[in-house]
């Protein structure tokens, strides 16, 4: 079956990524992992290696990720779902792509703490896989909930064409939501039609099946014309499309975030090319 794997720190925003994940796999019949990095210096004290000491702490590691995964479960009362639990000795970015290479993943779920905004993730975890990992990741901010039918944005510049992972990753986004419908943002200081037109066309084929609203805001600033259509459309899910020399990658660095962040963005779905 297929999975929704979550990162876990033991964090609240953590805990609460667990439940969003919960909830969504609720609706889309799938399985939920919940995943924990050891530090490889971890559990070592002064330096001095103790075999047994540091096996006995790898096991009390992985025995309370299991109570703290069941634990959200009960308090979620979701005992349905099907979950499972690893810690692994390593990096995070190492650990992640070790599980995946060998589970069924079609989407990555971590939180973040909401009173930082999305530009709190620079430097953290998050902001790693975001940036040095090719994963669809679903950037959930605290306290923010699954809602029973999430409206998502798409936000393009017709420039980029999703990778296979990622198309399957938007499309199960799609069928959480219920209706099957996505607004699709394009902002652009000056438009080309054509361009438009083989942009509209290129999603259609992408998405088939989906009601797609393409909303267009004349802009000199890609991140600022994307805050102000989600302060005055309400979204979700904002999903982004991620490469270093997208105007729209941009937006990670830009303080504009912190305005709409847990207000009308309740989650940022990144994708890549």
């Amino acid at each position: 079956m297929k999975q929704i794997l979550v990162a876990t720190d033991f964090s609240k925003s953590a805990a609460n990524a667990f439940a969003y994940a919960l909830a969504m796999a609720k609706v889309l019949q799938m399985e939920v992992a919940a995943i924990h990095a050891i530090h490889p210096t971890e559990g070592i004290n002064n330096s001095t290696y103790n075999a047994i000491f540091i096996e006995s702490y790898y096991q009390n590691k992985k025995t309370a990720l299991e109570q703290w995964a069941n634990n959200i479960r009960e308090e979620q009362q979701l005992q349905q779902i099907k979950i499972s639990t690893t810690c692994d000795v390593g990096f995070l970015k190492t650990v992640i792509t070790k599980y995946t290479k060998t589970k069924p993943v079609e989407l990555l779920i971590m939180g973040i703490t909401g009173a930082t905004g999305i530009s709190g993730i620079v430097g953290s975890n998050a902001s790693m896989v975001v940036t040095k990992m090719r994963i669809p990741t679903l950037i959930v901010p605290l306290e923010s909930n699954f809602p029973a039918s999430p409206i998502i944005t798409l936000a393009t510049d017709y420039e980029t064409k999703l990778s296979q992972k990622d198309v399957l990753a938007l499309v199960e986004m799609l069928k959480a939501s219920g209706s099957q419908k996505m607004q699709v943002l394009y902002v652009a200081e000056n438009s080309d039609q054509k361009h438009i037109e083989t942009g509209e066309k290129s999603i259609r084929e992408l998405l088939p099946g989906t009601k797609i609203e393409f909303n267009y805001i004349k802009h000199n600033s890609a991140p600022n014309g994307i805050m102000d259509f989600i302060e005055q459309n309400h979204t979700d899910i904002l999903c982004l499309v991620k490469h270093h020399h997208n105007i729209i990658y941009r937006l990670f660095t830009s303080s504009t975030v912190n305005q709409v962040i847990n207000k009308t963005v309740k989650a940022i779905l990144v994708l890549h090319e």
